[in-house]
């Protein structure tokens, strides 16, 4: 176990990894999938730079089966990429079950039909990373690739951050997660597919980095206003192209450990300056956490 992070491994009877500990870099975007498809897949190639094509060796088909990434499947998945309506692509680890890399990609259409048209969907698209690359290349390579990935993309917010990585909808991880959440409240529970659907304008509670983009930033007062609001040492506030901006809480992504008493006091005063743009999962529930214990863990920094 890190200083900054637990060792969390939930797995399958026959061993596979279904949930471990890792990092996920987000960013939710008002545009349709036609608009931002080429910036998508400026951020993808930056992220395969980085972590190595090989690294992803799987595809979801339209039936959620797992498919192999060879010279096929990622002309397939450049293709689906670049069809004029909107895309669902998910890529994962070249070993099924590691839970390690995953490149995740909800892109919307400009005019979605009944009965999903919602006022409030986003294009949105995550990338993971395993704390090994943290540990190999360090926090501010981290912090750099993220800032490299959200560039390109016209995002309204984005957070990235420690997250329990795997497959959450899985019968039975909704407890064992439990038993971890609220003792590390620093680890997100991602919820890309559903959140990209519901989050709108919203922003989701705070991470390590928290990215600002419009109408939120500009309702803060810019980055200069955030910055008058957000005193904890070690916090900053960089300004990015586009009025939009990134908060950094700290050096390292930091998991807490309220048993140690360590409430990741950084993330409370943020929470506390976001809390009237905070996302609340507009039916209670959400994949990886008991139905009971969802209000519980959306105000972790808040109560």
């Amino acid at each position: 176990m890190s200083e900054h992070y637990p060792h969390i491994r939930i797995k399958a009877e026959n061993g596979a990894v279904l949930v471990r500990e890792g990092l996920s870099i987000t960013l939710y975007m008002r545009y349709p999938h036609a608009e931002v498809a080429p910036k998508v897949q400026r951020s993808l190639e930056l992220y395969l730079d980085a972590v190595g094509r090989q690294a992803l060796g799987y595809y979801a088909d339209e039936e959620g089966e797992s498919q192999p990434l060879d010279d096929a499947g990622w002309a397939r998945i450049w293709r689906e990429l670049h069809d004029p309506s909107s895309a669902a692509i998910q890529l994962r680890d070249d070993t099924i079950f590691e839970c390690r890399y995953c490149f995740e990609y909800w892109g919307k259409a400009r005019e979605v039909p009944f009965p999903l048209k919602k006022a409030t969907a986003t294009s949105a698209v995550s990338f993971w990373l395993p704390v090994e690359f943290l540990e190999a290349h360090g926090p501010g390579r981290v912090r750099e690739l993220a800032l490299e990935l959200a560039a390109p993309l016209p995002f309204c917010s984005g957070h990235a951050g420690l997250s329990f990585n795997g497959d959450l909808y899985i019968m039975g991880v909704d407890h064992r997660v439990a038993s971890y959440c609220f003792r590390y409240p620093g680890l997100d529970i991602p919820q890309l597919e559903s959140r990209s659907w519901d989050l709108g304008t919203q922003v989701i509670g705070p991470q390590w980095l928290t990215f600002l983009g419009q109408p939120v930033l500009g309702e803060l007062g810019g980055a200069q206003g955030l910055r008058s609001r957000l005193h904890s040492p070690g916090t900053t506030v960089q300004e990015m192209d586009g009025d939009r901006a990134l908060i950094t809480l700290g050096p390292w992504p930091e998991a807490g450990d309220t048993e140690r008493g360590d409430t990741l006091p950084a993330y409370r005063e943020l929470a506390r300056v976001l809390e009237p743009w905070l996302f609340r999962e507009p039916i209670g529930s959400m994949s990886g956490l008991p139905r009971q214990d969802v209000p519980r863990w959306e105000r972790r920094f808040l109560d």
